[in-house]
């Protein structure tokens, strides 16, 4: 199979590379008598672009379906045509399957119909099922194909379902192949990265398939083979013009080219084989490379005539080109030079390429980990594209004389700012940051993710705002403080809690520590909604223990108390069991309780933490994600549609918890349910705290999932008023942070609105209220900019 493949590797190779008619010589052979006077025999050089594909696990985190699986992995040049594909040149099988395993087949297949690539069948049972593969698919690429054009290249991976039953294995297994393509993710490989990269690829699929991939890509420019061509003669070779027009076809020609990128390709291997050794600490032995690239004689300057280096070493160093006189100069001397340097760049090159395949192969493991923790490191540059930081201060107080109707509270907010519509300026901010990247150009090295980057106009818009006290007068104003990345505050935090956990002794750094992520779901919702969070957050901390709360399922009509309670009981008995175990299985040292909540589910979540089962365990709360939840009430709601919803509601069906959210569960305000939570510090015990919400969003006021200032309150001069005032006081206090340890953000989401079209669901704003629910990239992007506050 390895020799038929390589094979067709070569005939390819001289199918679609070659477009001019070659003869293949030795070019240290005497030229041929029988060519015609005015011809000249010049090499013709190849190279190509080796694409090798890693895969190394598959981790099922949510299949819906069992049965085989299989991974198909093709690649083709984004601007090219079709009939120039990325061709499977060959494949090494790391490990061997462990013999009577019945979940994975040992049989990969080549189809040379579409030179794909597929590895053997796997079957997936089980969630948070591994699947080892530990397999290597080199492409071949051709140098120069989409010559005249900057063209990248699109690696796809395809998850194919195998229409074999479950119970069939082996031989019986072969003969029911036959896959179709449940899910696609690609991948674009830049133009830059052609000529060296190293990086971890990780391949998700859908949100009705979200498994991971574990791939990594490695890439580097290959000297192929040359040729020799029959140029024609210039009669007027001899003249100075016809000298001149000489060097300069040299200098700027596609064989001058190509040793310059053959050059550049070894300095980026050279230089990322020593990051990757010094990175997982394993020494590589480099003795024998000793070229070192130089360039300087690829100027205007004329070269001299260099003879042939047939007795040197394969791996001798280029030589420098002294200057010429006039008198000496020989058109065409070049080419024996030429040839030299691409057979001893050419091979020097191709030694270190199989220098890190070996390197690969023996450290595979540690090679895939160095690369996937510099992947979590870039993303947050990559993704600060469509994330803007920013700081805000936490006003000392909202004050109120606490009587009705007698003049306007002070406020650190100016009066033109108050009659400003935050809903308006979270828009067009967001609007205008987005058409900033419509005119920016996205050129790098990296990987791109065609999920994300394939039309970067969809992607959300995310306004962090990191809150800070004020500890001066309340008549400062919070925009004032001036704006700063607050990320890098948050990072240099996460790093000094590693590096201190690296200095723990052995005995420490075996104790083990509980990690636990409540996830609850939203009026009349599911437990499977959060999913897509939740499953960010496995790829974040594989060992975290996720709870899809499903005490309160078909019963979220009902008082937030009874809801509260019984979520309260659910965590607890969750809670006990997974300490159970880690205490038989080792140390229990801590526990890390966090909590993520959609619309009315955060108020759930802080009914449950009032509740005095919950006491003993309020010292663990870590982190808590309030997505969309009206943690204010519906007081002081715009959305004149919704309102009349909820009116029709309580009008034919009266449930309790919607009764409390607009404040007509009590005839007092004061007595409401709402504004009794707001005095439990259910939010102070958290260490991170993330709010988030959407402009969009017409289902929750925006004001209430921020918990900030409503524009509506600051001249309602009732009761009303004062009462929401006082919560909003009240929750404040909660998230007002002393510590430089402790993070508080609110999270403004803003989708691209152009594909919901125009429905009722777009107008009254529930389109976006579950964009949060079928959606993970905002997920994605604020849990892997911030790994250390989900760990």
């Amino acid at each position: 199979m390895f020799r038929r493949l390589r094979w067709l590797v070569g005939l390819n190779h001289h199918k679609h590379w070659s477009t001019k008619k070659l003869v293949n010589v030795d070019p240290h052979q005497p030229p041929d008598p029988s060519a015609r006077p005015n011809q000249q025999l010049l090499p013709v050089l190849d190279a190509v672009h080796e694409v090798a594909v890693y895969i190394h696990r598959f981790h099922n985190l949510d299949l819906f379906e069992q049965g085989w699986y299989r991974i198909k992995v093709t690649m083709r040049w984004e601007d090219g045509e079709d009939s120039y594909p990325g061709i499977p040149a060959r494949v090494v099988q790391y490990e061997v399957p462990e013999v009577g395993s019945d979940n994975l087949c040992r049989i990969w297949m080549i189809d040379d119909t579409d030179n794909s690539f597929s590895t053997p069948p796997f079957r997936i049972r089980y969630a948070r099922q591994d699947v080892f593969l530990s397999i290597m698919i080199s492409f071949y690429l051709s140098f120069g194909e989409c010559e005249g054009q900057s063209s990248a290249v699109i690696l796809k991976f395809e998850l194919m379902r195998c229409r074999a039953p479950m119970t069939e294995t082996g031989s019986e297994l072969q003969g029911s192949l036959d896959a179709c393509a449940a899910s696609v993710h690609e991948y674009k490989i830049p133009p830059k990265a052609l000529l060296g990269l190293h990086s971890y690829c990780p391949v998700y699929f859908d949100a009705f398939h979200a498994v991971l991939v574990d791939t990594s890509v490695h890439i580097s420019l290959v000297k192929s083979s040359y040729h020799i061509s029959r140029q024609k003669l210039n009669h007027s070779s001899g003249s100075r013009d016809s000298e001149s027009t000489c060097v300069k076809d040299y200098v700027g020609s596609d064989r001058v080219m190509l040793i310059k990128s053959l050059m550049a390709a070894y300095d980026i291997l050279l230089e990322d084989l020593r990051r990757i050794s010094t990175g997982i600490n394993q020494d590589i032995d480099l003795a024998e490379i000793t070229f070192e690239s130089d360039d300087t004689w690829f100027n205007s300057t004329p070269p001299v005539h260099v003879k042939s280096n047939d007795g040197e070493p394969p791996f001798q160093k280029v030589a420098h080109i002294n200057l010429l006189d006039e008198e000496s100069f020989q058109p065409f001397s070049w080419d024996d030079h030429l040839l030299n340097s691409f057979q001893s760049l050419g091979n020097q090159l191709l030694y270190l390429w199989n220098i890190f395949l070996k390197f690969h192969r023996e450290n595979k493991t540690k090679i895939l980990e160095f690369l996937r923790n510099s992947w979590a490191n870039d993303r947050r540059t990559e993704w600060s594209i469509w994330m803007v930081y920013s700081k805000v201060a936490i006003p000392h107080q909202y004050m109120s004389n606490g009587v009705e109707g007698t003049s306007l509270r002070g406020s650190p907010l100016s009066a033109k700012k108050i009659t400003d519509d935050p809903i308006q300026t979270a828009e067009m901010r967001a609007e205008l940051h987005r058409r900033g990247i419509a005119q920016m150009r996205i050129n790098n090295r990296s990987l791109q993710d065609m999920y994300i980057f394939e039309d970067p106009l969809r992607v959300p818009i995310i306004i962090l705002e990191c809150l800070r006290n004020v500890y001066h007068s309340p008549c400062v104003d919070p925009n004032s403080i001036p704006v700063e990345d607050e990320a890098r505050h948050i990072q240099e935090n996460g790093l000094r809690a590693m590096n201190k956990l690296c200095r723990n002794t052995p005995q420490q750094q075996n104790e083990h520590v509980l990690r636990v992520a409540v996830f609850v779901h939203g009026f009349q919702g599911n437990h499977l909604d959060l999913r897509l969070v939740r499953n960010q957050w496995l790829l974040i901390d594989p060992k975290i223990q996720c709870l899809m709360s499903e005490a309160n399922e078909n019963k979220t009509s009902e008082d937030f108390r009874e809801m509260g309670l019984r979520l309260a009981q659910e965590v607890i008995s969750f809670l006990k069991k997974k300490m159970d175990k880690a205490s038989r299985n080792g140390n229990l040292k801590d526990i890390k309780l966090s909590f993520v909540g959609h619309s009315i589910g955060n108020l759930i979540i802080r009914t449950a933490l009032a509740e005095s089962i919950m006491e003993p365990y309020q010292r663990y709360l870590h982190t808590y994600v309030s997505i969309s939840g009206p943690h204010l009430g519906y007081m002081y709601c715009s959305n004149s549609l919704f309102n009349s919803g909820l009116w029709l509601i309580k009008k034919l069906k009266g449930p309790q918890c919607i009764h409390q959210l607009t404040f007509t569960d009590n005839p007092d305000l004061e007595n409401t349910f709402i504004y009794n939570l707001s005095k439990e510090k259910t939010l102070g015990h958290f260490r991170n705290v993330f709010l988030l919400s959407s402009p969009q969003d017409g289902y929750v006021p925006y004001h209430s999932a921020r918990i900030e200032l409503c524009p509506a309150a600051s001249f309602d001069f009732s009761k009303r008023g004062k009462v929401f005032m006082e919560m909003l006081n009240n929750c404040l206090d909660q998230i007002r942070t002393d510590s430089d340890d402790r993070v508080v953000m609110r999270c403004d989401i803003n989708f691209n609105t152009s594909s919901y079209g125009k429905n009722l669901n777009a107008l009254v704003g529930r389109t976006a209220h579950i964009e949060f629910l079928e959606s993970d990239i905002f997920a994605k992007f604020i849990m892997w900019s911030f790994p250390e506050l989900f760990r």
